[in-house]
């Protein structure tokens, strides 16, 4: 049996979002000892693992709970995992091709504010020329 600091320790999650994920219902509210502290048990603190490992590959606390909520009802969650797994990838992949389009665009930014006489553009009273004189996209 755990207290509160404890499974934070071990899971490295702390006690405030451990209480959120209480109210929220992604753990169960736990057992209270005689001095009301909260006690967790070995299945609270695998329940807590799995769902840092769910959170490090990005899902959501609704899909997480989703997960859950398949396991708990005796069903398996893979079908939905697996489906969620692949709108993961597409985001990712929308991700990459967006910061990719970024760099380009900071690239030739950069190549252009090399370009420019900074003595002339000091004298401005603009904020920052370069950035002003950008065309947004």
């Amino acid at each position: 049996m755990f207290r509160i600091k404890e499974l934070a320790r071990q899971t490295g999650v702390n006690t405030p979002t451990i209480r959120y994920y209480e109210e929220i219902g992604v753990l169960p509210a736990p057992s209270r000892a005689d001095n009301g502290y909260r006690v967790y048990s070995e299945q609270d603190l695998e329940r807590l693992r799995f769902v840092t490992r769910a959170r490090s590959l990005d899902f959501t606390l609704e899909e997480i709970g989703e997960i859950l909520s398949f396991r708990e009802r005796g069903e398996a969650p893979c079908a939905y995992v697996i489906g969620q797994i692949a709108a993961k990838i597409e985001e990712v992949d929308h991700k990459i091709t967006e910061l990719n389009r970024l760099k380009e665009e900071l690239q030739q930014f950069q190549q252009q504010a090399e370009q420019l006489p900074f003595a002339e553009i000091e004298a401005k009273s603009c904020v920052c020329h370069l950035i002003e004189n950008q065309e947004i996209r």
